[in-house]
């Protein structure tokens, strides 16, 4: 929470003047590389920088956020967000009842695929998603 807390103010104010798109495929990317982390943590010493990682999740969640408001329609700005927010629910809550199955298979087989899934997905917004109402990164 503490690299959270020291990144949150500055990459909102960055991402407000320019495109919003670079900054979430780069908070996706932290998202993608959290559960590699774990896997490869075998010490508490380990785990420390990793959940340095997990508080950088943080590093695009304004702009996100954001991207969202930006994309959605005028009169349907509140619906359009509570919708993300619902689909994105559905999907993670899918997503951690499948866990649960893949760790039963091994821990190996969940982080890699939870890896893999967060790789995928992060590819198709970089290359698809779209962005709107930022200006080009100075």
């Amino acid at each position: 929470m503490g690299t959270a807390l020291l990144i949150y103010i500055p990459v909102a104010y960055f991402a407000d003047r320019s495109a919003k798109k670079p900054f979430v495929v780069v908070t996706f990317g932290f998202f993608t590389l959290f559960p590699l982390a774990l896997l490869f943590c075998h010490s508490f010493t380990w785990l420390v920088p990793a959940f340095i990682l997990r508080g950088l999740k943080e590093f695009g969640e304004p702009t996100r956020k954001a991207m969202i408001m930006d994309l959605a329609p005028e009169d349907l700005k509140a619906a359009m967000f509570g919708l993300y927010y619902l689909l994105r629910d559905v999907v993670v809550s899918v997503a951690a009842f499948g866990g649960a199955f893949l760790w039963q298979v091994s821990p190996l087989t969940n982080f890699l695929a939870a890896f893999g899934f967060g790789l995928l997905g992060t590819l198709v917004f970089a290359l698809w998603g779209e962005d709107r109402g930022g200006r080009e990164i100075i």
